[in-house]
């Protein structure tokens, strides 16, 4: 799964309303970037590289992981896999949409 692929896939599991209330950066350094507005009504989700409250930096073949469920959230960030700019309760509201 590529980029955009993975951009869809975000797109619908947020749908219009994912209860996150607060913009997400996930980094994937030269992979690029898919960011998270849940503060637009409808969410919107986009590669856009705008500021958020929450960046969580990571590769994107984490992310595939991460949203395949075969990575779990908590075991990446203490294994260093993941990093969190931001608030860290915005980074935890995400378990529900990417579980």
């Amino acid at each position: 799964m590529d980029l955009e692929q993975m951009t869809e896939a975000l797109r619908a599991k947020a749908g219009d309303d994912a209860g996150i209330n607060a913009t997400i950066k996930f980094d994937f350094g030269d992979d690029g970037i898919i960011f998270l507005d849940g503060e637009a009504a409808p969410n919107t989700v986009s590669n856009e590289d705008r500021e958020a409250d929450c960046t969580i930096k990571l590769t994107f073949e984490n992310f595939k992981k991460l949203v395949d469920g075969d990575l779990n959230p908590t075991t990446a960030f203490m294994m260093g896999k993941l990093k969190i700019d931001g608030s860290m309760s915005i980074a935890m509201k995400l378990q529900g949409l990417l579980g």
